[in-house]
């Protein structure tokens, strides 16, 4: 009895995923609401501190005011790590909160 190529070929590749390590990145967009005293007028500051960590690979502040949508590596970077990194930044009578929208 012998199996179709196909099946050799399937049975191949099944095992060499299964000994490989995953190394493909859990890509996802949070949306973080925004808040603060002046909050919505530092949006470079807010930019900065987010792309600052190391899964996040976009930040959009303009699609939804008051909100930011990060496209992030959540395998990387998690959703508490962009709600502190928001968190710390300040200024002189001003400071930025965020929270994680569900």
């Amino acid at each position: 009895m012998s199996f179709p190529t196909h099946f050799g070929v399937a049975l191949v590749f099944g095992i060499l995923l299964s000994i490989l390590p995953a190394t493909a990145a859990e890509e996802k967009q949070i949306t973080l609401m925004l808040g603060g005293n002046f909050c919505g007028f530092y949006p470079d500051d807010i930019e900065k501190a987010l792309t600052e960590l190391s899964g996040v690979k976009a930040v959009d502040l303009k699609s939804m005011k008051e909100h930011a949508i990060v496209t992030v590596d959540t395998s990387k970077t998690k959703p508490e790590e962009l709600t502190a990194a928001v968190n710390k930044v300040k200024g002189s009578g001003w400071h930025c909160t965020a929270e994680v929208m569900k």
